[in-house]
Formats: C-alpha cells, structure tokens, sequence
C-alpha cells in the first residue's frame, strides 16, 4: 500500500519501477551497489552479492538484472494495481496535446486522484559491538523519473559512505545535489576533522545550499533550494546525529539502550525559510 518506493512504488516516466542500492562495509572498505535494476524486489540483497562475489562495485541496467538472475533472484512486476493506476492517470492528465486520453472521472478512486509524485529512500547505517561499521542505501528514486536515471542512492561517497577508522554517513532527498558535492564522503571527512555527526550534517548542508544558489531554477524568491536533503551520520564512538536543509526532518535511532524517534538539526524553518 505504501507508493514511496520499492514495490508497489510509484514507476519511471515509461510505468516501470527501477530501483538503486549500495552497501559498503567498514572493516574491509568494500562495497557494492546496482542502479536502474528492474522486476527484483530487494535491490539491497543484490547490492550485497555485487560486493561479496564479484571484483565490481557497481553494476546497473540489464547488467544487474542477469547478475541477479545468476543467483537465484526471482522477476517479478514491481507495480501494483494502485501504483499502476496512479501511473496511468498521471500519463492522461500530463498534457492536452499527446495521445492519452483523458481518465474518466470514476475510473480512479478518489483516494488516488491527488497522488502524482512521490519518492522515496532507507539509508540504514550500523555500528556493533566489536566496533565494526556498516551502511546499506536503498531507493526506487523519483518518481516519473527519466529511464535510466540513476541517483546518489548507489553512489559510493554521494548517498552512503563508510570509513571503519572514522564513521559512517548516508542521505535521502534530491540526489542531483548530493551526487554534485559527494555529500556521504565529505561528512566523514568532517566527522575526521573533528566534527561531532549532527556538525558534519550542517556543514555539508551548507555546502550544499551555497551550491545550489548558483542555479537559479532551483531556487525559490529568497534564493534557498526549493527541494529537500536530509543526512544521517554514525562516529566510531557510536555518537549519531542529522540535519536537514529544512525544519521538520526525523529519523530513526537505536542508542544500544532503545529504538527513538529523533528530531534531525536543520538550517532553515521550512515556513519562513529564515536561518
């Protein structure tokens, strides 16, 4: 039922779900990823395997999916009847001037007429007993995206990125940004140079909105990102934090004691957009 990613997720501009991941583990600085794969339900588990079994870090496309075939994964269509319906009206009503026909007024239910973009992604980042450190990222990324369109979730350094002497970082939210600034990479680069998580995760922000003011389209009247960012980081101490470029931003922490819900640090109020 959930349409944010993933099966049953909302699909590319051509009705397909294609789906990113990376993982990369500490100990080792090994990684894997697997972008644009299509019909696999867990891109992670092959993300894995790429790492594991291969002398590749990345594989995408068709590339991936044979990959995945060799062991053992079962195709499958990753759109549901309510994404694909959602799909299909958002083809009918985008122009007046192609081929698609109107939808019918009754012909999607009413729960799904304003639904037209979606997106979605789960960085997940570890640190256990022994002090071994680990990340996986996953996403089936924009929706109505181009085909083919890969990203930061299966980039290396951009949406996951793990040092086992330093500490681990990862993202969710507009990955064009995070892939031309190499986000992940530079928060542990910061976590080195002394940064506690949530300061490395401002800084990056800021690095990152300092950027984007350069592009004028993806500015709003105050000249902040129209979009949102949000980062997650794990030290070698296990001190964790995040920050997003807007207020209203949580995430998910398990202290060792209890599994919380947290308020992420931000930049700017998202109403008022003032620092």
């Amino acid at each position: 039922d959930d349409m944010s990613v993933g099966y049953g997720g909302l699909p590319n501009e051509d009705g397909v779900v294609e789906l990113d991941s990376s993982g990369m583990y500490g100990p080792t600085h090994t990684a894997g990823a697997v972008a644009a794969l299509r019909n696999i339900k867990n891109p992670s588990k092959v993300a894995r395997l790429v790492m594991e079994r291969t002398d590749h870090v990345l594989l995408v496309g068709e590339g991936a999916l044979k990959f995945a075939r060799a062991h053992g994964f079962k195709e499958e269509d990753l759109l549901t009847e309510k994404s694909r319906a959602v799909w299909l009206r958002w083809k009918e009503t985008m122009s007046d001037r192609d081929n698609w026909f109107p939808p019918k007024s009754d012909s999607v239910p009413e729960e799904l007429r304003s639904v037209m973009s979606t997106h979605g992604t789960i960085n997940c980042i570890a640190l256990d007993a022994a002090g071994r450190l680990a990340g996986v990222t996953t996403t089936s990324g924009l929706s109505w995206k181009l085909s083919g369109r890969v990203g930061d979730s299966p980039i290396i350094g951009a949406g996951l990125y793990v040092d086992n002497d330093i500490g681990a970082a990862g993202s969710t939210g507009r990955g064009e940004a995070n892939l031309q600034t190499c986000a992940s990479f530079r928060i542990v680069d910061f976590m080195g140079r002394g940064m506690t998580p949530e300061q490395a995760c401002l800084k990056v922000c800021e690095v990152i909105v300092a950027k984007t003011k350069l592009v004028s389209r993806l500015c709003d009247d105050r000249g902040l990102p129209k979009f949102g960012l949000n980062f997650y980081a794990l030290n070698k101490k296990g001190e964790f934090g995040a920050a997003c470029l807007y207020q209203g931003g949580s995430y998910a922490a398990h202290d060792g004691v209890e599994n919380k819900l947290r308020d992420a640090a931000y930049l700017y109020k998202r109403r008022e957009r003032n620092r």
